[in-house]
C-alpha cells in the first residue's frame, strides 16, 4: 500500500452515537485501530457514559446492543474517551486518520475534544474517508457491510454496528482497496458529498469536499 510511503501511523476509527446530529447527540462508543506499516499496534474501545438523566434511544440498543445499564456500569467519561484516543497519535510524525463516512465521525470525535482542550491533536494528521474510496469502485449500496461482501471479508470482518469491529472492518476494506487499485493516496483530504443535499454537518477546514454521484465515469480526484 502506498500510504505507508507517505504516513508513518494510520488511525482507523469509528464511533456508535445517540443519533446522527453532531451538535445535540453524543458518542456511547469509541473504537480505533492503530496501524504502523500496516500492522496494528495499539488501538482502543471504550464505552462513553450519557449525562446523568439522559437514556438511550430504543433504536439505537436495538441497532448496536448497547444498553444504558451497560454504559453505566462499563463506561469512561468524555475526558477520559478524548485523552484515550489523542494518546494513539502521540509521536506519531506523519499520521492519517481513517473512517469509513468520515465526515460523521470526525464532526463526532471534534465535540469530543473540543471541551477539553485536545482539538489541536487534529491539526498534523490527513484524513482519508474509505467511504469517498469505495463509491468510486462499486454500484451503490454503499454500507459498510456491502463492502465488506464486496471484497470477501465475510470470514475476517463484521459490520456489527460496535465501533470497535466496524474500525477494524474499515482497515481490512482499505487494505483491499489498496490491493484492488493502489490509488489511495490520491483520496487524501479529499470527501465526497451527496450531489443533491450537499455536506452533513460542519465543514473540514482542511477537506476538499466533492460531489460524487452514484454512477462513476472517472475517480474523483480526476474531478477535483
Amino acid at each position: 500500500m502506498r500510504l505507508w510511503e507517505q504516513f508513518d501511523r494510520m488511525v482507523v476509527f469509528d464511533t456508535e452515537t445517540t443519533g446522527i446530529d453532531y451538535e445535540r447527540d453524543r458518542i456511547i462508543e469509541i473504537g480505533a485501530v492503530s496501524l504502523e506499516n500496516g500492522v496494528e499496534a495499539g488501538g482502543m474501545d471504550l464505552f462513553v457514559r450519557l449525562p446523568e438523566g439522559r437514556r438511550l434511544d430504543p433504536f439505537i440498543t436495538n441497532l448496536t446492543g448497547i444498553t444504558d445499564e451497560r454504559l453505566e456500569a462499563e463506561g469512561v467519561g468524555d475526558q477520559e474517551a478524548a485523552r484515550a484516543f489523542a494518546e494513539l497519535l502521540e509521536g506519531a510524525e506523519r499520521p492519517l486518520i481513517v473512517a469509513y463516512n468520515a465526515q460523521f465521525d470526525l464532526n463526532f470525535l471534534y465535540g469530543l475534544l473540543r471541551p477539553w482542550g485536545l482539538v489541536g491533536i487534529l491539526k498534523k494528521p490527513r484524513f482519508l474517508d474509505a467511504l469517498t474510496v469505495y463509491r468510486d469502485r462499486r454500484d451503490y449500496p454503499h454500507k459498510l457491510e456491502n463492502a465488506i461482501a464486496a471484497y470477501r471479508l465475510e470470514d475476517r470482518a463484521v459490520n456489527s454496528h460496535r465501533a470497535i469491529d466496524d474500525a477494524r472492518a474499515a482497515a481490512l476494506v482499505l487494505e483491499a482497496m489498496a490491493e484492488e487499485r493502489d490509488d489511495l493516496e490520491r483520496y487524501i483530504d479529499l470527501f465526497g458529498s451527496h450531489p443533491k443535499y450537499g455536506i452533513s454537518g460542519r465543514k473540514i477546514s482542511s477537506v476538499t469536499y466533492c460531489p460524487q454521484s452514484y454512477d462513476r465515469r472517472k475517480p474523483l480526484y480526476e474531478l477535483v
